[in-house]
């Protein structure tokens, strides 16, 4: 019986089969750097809002607690945008009439919020408690970056599973004492191996990494 197919082929079969299972690892890669890259997580990617609210004024500055606006932060699973309210406790007298802070007292006169853009949103099959984490010594700065020195707010990590993971899996590493929990300046002692230890201890800190602490 006559030959149908060359014998090239089987050269050309087994070159077209390694080179799909290239090609789809080289994809695979590909998709996994984009999902890590700051275009999709918006890591250190400044974000535009209605007005320029600067932390770095607010804080380092003038000096303002966190908690004089995030009010929930210590009792809710949520830290809370303060409403207009809140501004207007100073801006009523301070830059007054100052045009970038029209949109407050817009809102203010209207009693419409300000839609504010978030900058960190987890995916709605997450579930993070505020709260339980203040409330165990993780400071506001672990999260969120050195937000005194942000003009305007940005995303400092990925908010990535893996990332969470990094704490839940290894507390000692992060964890501080409570009195530091809303101090921006507070920086990591030269022994926080033995210190976090102690604090693991002194708060009934467990590890936690099963998948129902986050999703419920």
């Amino acid at each position: 019986m006559a030959q149908i197919f060359h014998k090239s082929s089987n050269t050309l079969s087994r070159v077209s089969i390694f080179g799909a299972v290239f090609i789809l690892g080289g994809v695979g890669w590909l998709v996994l750097t984009l999902n890590r890259s700051d275009y999709m997580t918006q890591v250190n990617v400044a974000r535009e809002q209605p007005v320029p609210f600067s932390h770095k004024h607010h804080v380092s500055d003038i000096g303002i607690d966190c908690r004089y606006c995030h009010t929930s932060v210590e009792e809710s699973p949520f830290a809370g945008i303060p409403p207009t309210d809140t501004c207007m406790t100073c801006h009523s007298v301070l830059w007054k009439d100052a045009p970038i802070l029209e949109p407050v007292r817009e809102s203010n006169r209207t009693g419409k919020p300000i839609k504010w853009t978030r900058v960190h949103d987890l995916p709605d099959f997450v579930f993070f408690d505020h709260s339980i984490h203040v409330s165990k010594g993780i400071g506001c700065t672990t999260c969120h970056g050195q937000v005194d020195q942000m003009p305007l707010m940005w995303r400092e990590n990925s908010l990535h599973m893996e990332w969470c993971l990094e704490c839940h899996r290894n507390p000692e590493a992060f964890v501080r004492p409570k009195a530091y929990v809303f101090d921006v300046k507070y920086k990591q002692p030269k022994d926080q191996a033995t210190l976090g230890k102690q604090l693991l201890k002194d708060y009934h800190i467990n590890s936690r990494d099963n998948c129902s602490t986050c999703h419920r």
